[in-house]
């Protein structure tokens, strides 16, 4: 039954992935490329990269702009994805509200032990947890609602999801536009990879300087 559960799931995702990707050719591309940003920040299981991508290269002289819409509907959803976590969370100080369990029962990759390990990483790492999981394929979501449940600092938050997301949608920009679709599939298949070792190196050179220099 749960494997036919998580089949049906694919499923839906796939064709509701299929069909945001023929607005890429419509007029209205950038507004629903700032409407999927937006909701992929809070609730939405599908990144917008695929969709960015799509776009830059249709016109690469707009990949900058594509990039900036991305950063700020991604931000502005992370800012929903931790109102939700700080206020809607919690029935009380240890009960999960219905739609918490709504959350881990519904959206991909967002359980309950998932949430707790998120718990025990802010209180190591705060700011660079926010960050890693805006710039690499970490689920953002998770890390959005995680930081209002559990009241991170919100102007810490926003530095962290706007660095690290704009980080990542103009490095894929700036890619397509200097380089333009030839660059398409090794993006396709390396970015994740890439954007992860460039995240771990970064935050390895601050550690580095805190506790060596």
């Amino acid at each position: 039954m749960a494997v036919v559960e998580k089949a049906e799931k694919r499923n839906i995702i796939k064709v509701t992935y299929d069909w945001l990707m023929q607005w890429a050719e419509t007029p209205y591309a950038g507004i629903v490329l700032f409407l999927w940003a937006f909701a992929e920040s809070s609730f939405f299981p599908i990144p917008p990269d695929a969709f960015l991508i799509a776009l830059v290269i249709a016109a690469r002289h707009k990949a900058f702009r594509f990039a900036l819409w991305c950063s700020v509907a991604s931000l502005l959803g992370g800012a929903l994805g931790y109102a939700i976590g700080h206020w809607l969370w919690w029935s009380d100080p240890n009960t999960y509200s219905p739609i918490a369990t709504f959350f881990f029962s519904h959206i991909p990759g967002f359980n309950e032990p998932v949430f707790q390990k998120v718990r025990h990483l802010y209180e190591q790492w705060n700011f660079w947890v926010v960050f890693t999981a805006g710039f690499t394929p970490i689920p953002y979501k998770v890390i959005t609602i995680s930081a209002g449940a559990f009241k991170i600092n919100f102007p810490i938050f926003l530095i962290a999801s706007g660095v690290g997301r704009a980080g990542r949608f103009f490095l894929v920009s700036f890619l397509l536009w200097y380089f333009g679709e030839p660059i398409k599939k090794f993006i396709d298949k390396y970015l994740n990879w890439v954007s992860l070792a460039f995240a771990v190196l970064l935050i390895g050179g601050f550690v580095l300087i805190k506790y060596v220099l």
